[in-house]
């Protein structure tokens, strides 16, 4: 009986860790390669034209989020929600929204506009060159 109480525990532990502890989703280095090609500046994520001015795209399997709050501003963060580690869904009405728990984050620099989210979304480091997206 002892050991099955601790092996339930063990399970709930782990379904409620955060991102980069133990149990919780894989980096996204380690995402199995479905990826667009790589280019010399690096790594093509999206075409800038498949990112919606005041909107974005989110590219679950980088676990990267690319935003373009205004006409050729480009900006990208982290897909992983603060809250629990859960990747964001989509970008819509001006905000990036996690589907687990409903944290809702601003396109223009990933801040909290709706919790339980505790801190925003981290930036990515990307550029844009001849109409891709590419992480820097």
């Amino acid at each position: 009986m002892k050991r099955r109480m601790v092996l339930v525990s063990t399970v709930a532990l782990a379904g409620c860790s955060k991102y980069g502890e133990e149990g919780s989703p894989p980096a996204a280095s380690s995402v199995a390669a479905s990826a667009p090609p790589a280019s010399a500046e690096g790594e093509v994520l999206v075409k800038a034209a498949d990112v919606p001015v005041g909107g974005g795209t989110v590219i679950a399997e980088k676990k990267i989020v690319v935003t373009q709050p205004e006409a050729g501003e480009f900006k990208a963060f982290s897909a992983v929600c603060t809250h629990q580690g859960c990747i964001v869904k989509d970008v819509s009405g001006g905000t990036i929204n996690c589907p687990c728990h409903g944290s809702k984050y601003r396109v223009a620099d990933a801040s909290v506009a709706a919790g339980p989210a505790p801190k925003p979304l981290a930036p990515q480091a990307i550029t844009e060159k001849g109409g891709e997206i590419l992480l820097a």
